[in-house]
């Protein structure tokens, strides 16, 4: 996709954006009473993937590749029952008048999906599909007017690398691991709050553990390899439905999967169990661990790519 891969009019364009005009800020959600923070990514290089001689570096995750990725914005924190819930039932909006109506939402479930682990009050959203966090994307940009995505593996993990080039932002002591995230040995067996454990270098919390995160991309086990090196914002655009790379590890994770550079892709075992099979072939998924956080690029996509971003996923065949 060419929003991504930033031509030479874009770059053009960066020369007018200032550093002074790039701050984090506060979403305000319209004719609602809801809203959320946007951390601001400065624009940089990282090594993509992880070193051969890291502790529980898998196949996947290289080998590294330099890469360049221009700035953006990040949600400080996964995207809450509360912000979603305001999507999935339009009654909770509170300007009826003005609600938007022109968004695909979910149907009812049949059940209880954050299965008992706790929704209003600032707890991430779970059980959704990779196409269900993008329509709630979609609904964002008509709501407020800017376009917000999922993030692309790559800015995921620059995102929680935040410049260092260690196992985990803090180092590559995973005892330490109890004071950034929610995982098997602390979790209790569900997600928490968002925002209790510490931040990274760049303001974001809970990027390891809690629930694990959509990207953008299709899943390519040899990505690594098939880098330049010096490419500027990798993306693997999606051509079938599965597999999606997913990032981040989870409440029920062991301390490799929540390394900044592990990756795992999605498949049709994370809906096994979902009570409405085939009805909410594209909303709803067995897999209360999975959620998702926002991305706001610096340059604003045209009207087709995002359209084109917010279409039905392709199916296979």
């Amino acid at each position: 996709m060419q929003w991504l891969s930033l031509p030479w009019l874009l770059s053009l364009l960066l020369l007018f954006f200032s550093d002074k005009d790039f701050k984090s800020y506060r979403q305000e959600i319209p004719n609602t009473n809801q809203g959320f923070d946007m951390q601001a990514i400065p624009s940089g290089e990282f090594l993509f993937g992880s070193p051969e001689d890291e502790k529980y570096q898998k196949d996947d995750e290289g080998p590294q590749k330099l890469v360049k990725m221009d700035a953006f914005w990040m949600s400080k924190h996964e995207v809450t029952w509360d912000l979603y819930l305001i999507y999935q039932n339009k009654e909770l909006e509170l300007d009826k008048s003005l609600a938007v109506d022109a968004v695909s939402r979910p149907t009812k479930p049949y059940v209880e999906m954050s299965f008992g682990q706790g929704k209003l009050g600032g707890f991430p959203v779970c059980n959704v599909t990779q196409y269900a966090a993008r329509s709630f994307c979609k609904w964002l940009y008509q709501k407020t007017g800017v376009f917000y995505r999922l993030p692309t593996e790559a800015e995921w993990e620059y995102a929680a690398k935040a410049g260092s080039k260690t196992a985990w932002h803090f180092g590559n002591d995973e005892n330490e691991l109890n004071d950034h995230a929610w995982f098997y040995e602390n979790s209790d067996g569900a997600y928490q709050l968002v925002g209790q454990k510490k931040p990274n270098a760049w303001g974001l919390y809970d990027m390891y553990g809690n629930v694990a995160e959509w990207t953008s991309d299709q899943y390519v086990e040899n990505i690594h390899e098939l880098l330049e090196e010096g490419t500027r914002n990798p993306y693997t655009e999606p051509t079938k439905l599965y597999p999606h790379t997913i990032k981040g590890g989870h409440w029920d994770d062991d301390p490799d999967m929540l390394r900044s550079s592990a990756r795992w892709p999605s498949a049709p075992r994370l809906k096994q169990q979902d009570p409405q099979i085939p009805k909410s072939d594209w909303w709803l998924t067995d897999a209360p661990f999975l959620g998702f956080r926002l991305v706001r690029p610096v340059i604003i996509p045209s009207d087709k790519e995002i359209e084109k971003y917010f279409s039905a996923p392709p199916k296979d065949i």
